[in-house]
C-alpha cells in the first residue's frame, strides 16, 4: 500500500521535471559548437572582418554613424535584415523602433557600437538572439546574421 501511494505521489512530479528538462544536453558544449561554426563561415566569406565581442558576439562596424550612441532606456529605429549560417533569409523590417532594453541580447550589445547613421554586421549566437525556443521562422538554437542600419536614437 505505501509503495502505491509513494508511486502516485511522486511520479507526477517525475513527469514534470521531464517536462521542464533544458532541451541543449550541455549548454556549454553548445556555445564551444556555435563559436566554431561561426569561425568556419568567417573563414569561407573573407570579406566580413568580424570581432569577437567578450559576450560571444561577433560584430563589424561597416560605418560609424555621428553623434551620440545609444544608451540602454534610449528608443532606437533601425533598418534590419537576418540570415541564418546556411544563407537562408529570414526577418527583415524597415523603420522599426522599439526601445533598446527590450530587444535581442546581441542587439542590445551591438547596436550601442554606432551612432545614428551607423551600420553594422551581427553574427550572435542562439544565446543573444533567439536562444532553445526559435520563432516560426528561426529553428532553435540558430545562429542569426543580422544587418543593421540605425537611423534615429530617442534618449
Amino acid at each position: 500500500m505505501r509503495k502505491t501511494l509513494l508511486l502516485l505521489l511522486f511520479a507526477p512530479l517525475l513527469i514534470l521535471s521531464a517536462c521542464f528538462k533544458d532541451k541543449s544536453a550541455d549548454p556549454q558544449q553548445n556555445v564551444l559548437n556555435e563559436d566554431g561554426n561561426i569561425k568556419i563561415y568567417l573563414a569561407a566569406h573573407p570579406e566580413i572582418s568580424a570581432t569577437k565581442d567578450t559576450s560571444g558576439l561577433y560584430y563589424q562596424v561597416i560605418a560609424p554613424g555621428t553623434g551620440t550612441h545609444a544608451g540602454p532606456n534610449a528608443t532606437v529605429t533601425i533598418d534590419y535584415s537576418g540570415q541564418l549560417l546556411s544563407g537562408v533569409s529570414i526577418n527583415g523590417q524597415t523603420d522599426y523602433s522599439n526601445k533598446l532594453n527590450v530587444l535581442l541580447t546581441g542587439w542590445q550589445i551591438g547596436i550601442p557600437m554606432i551612432a545614428a547613421g551607423g551600420e553594422i554586421l551581427l553574427i550572435a549566437p542562439s544565446r543573444l538572439a533567439y536562444g532553445v525556443y526559435g520563432t516560426s521562422q528561426i529553428p532553435p538554437n540558430s545562429i542569426v546574421i543580422f544587418d543593421i542600419k540605425l537611423k534615429k536614437i530617442e534618449q
